[in-house]
């Protein structure tokens, strides 16, 4: 008996659901509709003889089956376009910025996921602060760029808004009227600057314990118990609390992650679209 064949669209409709825990995201990734996409994984779900994914009001969750084949789906898909990008005869590059303060630290896993669906596209990518991102955006340097915006900003689409904390390590000692030692991602950082404004609006003193340059050395600093850091709750480190409130430190407000894209080709505009996708929500 043959077995049955796999449908590309089918499969890349299942993976992204999948990565993306939503139909709604999956569909903006790949241009198409939700209905359009759960029919495609409905399909694929009727090829395998399996259920691939259990479906929720608000979530997507794998099940076992979903959970065995999901490799083999992200194998597929990129087999898929290593066959195609035999034939181009140019690789396509795209030059792309991403704020850590917007994404956290798993820049890498991201991209990682991101660049297989399409391996023969070359992402140059920057990481840096917001600031500097957008500027180099304004100076045509960048294709698209992911930041996280505080207050008024030039245009782009917003693509979710998260509110901040002050996270600290559950075992660091209560000060609610000492000098609070601080721990920054960077010292030209626009969160860093909002949050010694917002400390010095309150009169509360604060001491740099740490100055990262990165999110992984942040999030270390922060679960080893070096201080506090102002920081989106959503890339908050897992094992942080936020201690804003019991210590007696200013309300940070919220901001917004926005992306801003100037993309003209058909397969950068699919990269970008898949980005946001990545963020929204």
């Amino acid at each position: 008996m043959a077995s049955p064949a796999l449908d590309v669209e089918a499969v890349s409709a299942f993976l992204r659901a999948a990565e993306l825990s939503s139909f709604t995201r999956a569909a903006e990734a790949l241009g198409s509709t939700q209905s359009l996409v759960s029919t495609r994984i409905k399909r694929l779900e009727t090829t395998l003889g399996k259920p691939l994914l259990q479906r929720h009001p608000r979530l997507v969750r794998l099940t076992p089956e979903g959970e065995r084949f999901l490799p083999a789906a992200r194998e597929f898909l990129s087999a898929h376009g290593r066959a195609l990008a035999a034939l181009e005869t140019q690789p396509e590059g795209i030059a792309i910025g991403l704020s850590e303060q917007a994404v956290g630290p798993d820049v890498p896993a991201l991209l990682a996921r991101l660049t297989a669906h399409d391996p023969s596209l070359v992402v140059n990518l920057r990481i840096e602060p917001s600031s500097l991102l957008e500027a180099a955006f304004e100076a045509g340097e960048l294709d698209a760029v992911v930041v996280r915006r505080i207050g008024a900003g030039k245009t782009g689409e917003v693509l979710r808004e998260d509110v901040f904390g002050w996270f600290a390590s559950p075992a660091l000692a209560a000060q609610p009227d000492a000098t609070l030692p601080m721990i920054s991602l960077v010292s030209e950082c626009r969160l860093r600057r909002h949050a010694i404004e917002a400390l010095a609006g309150c009169g509360r003193p604060w001491r740099e314990a740490f100055i990262g340059g990165g999110m992984a050395a942040v999030v270390a600093a922060v679960s080893g118990g070096l201080g506090v850091a102002p920081l989106a709750a959503r890339i908050a480190p897992r094992d942080a609390v936020d201690v804003g409130a019991a210590w007696g430190l200013p309300p940070l407000g919220r901001s917004q992650v926005v992306l801003r894209s100037q993309v003209a080709s058909a397969r950068g505009r699919g990269f970008v679209r898949e980005l946001a996708a990545a963020f929204r929500g």
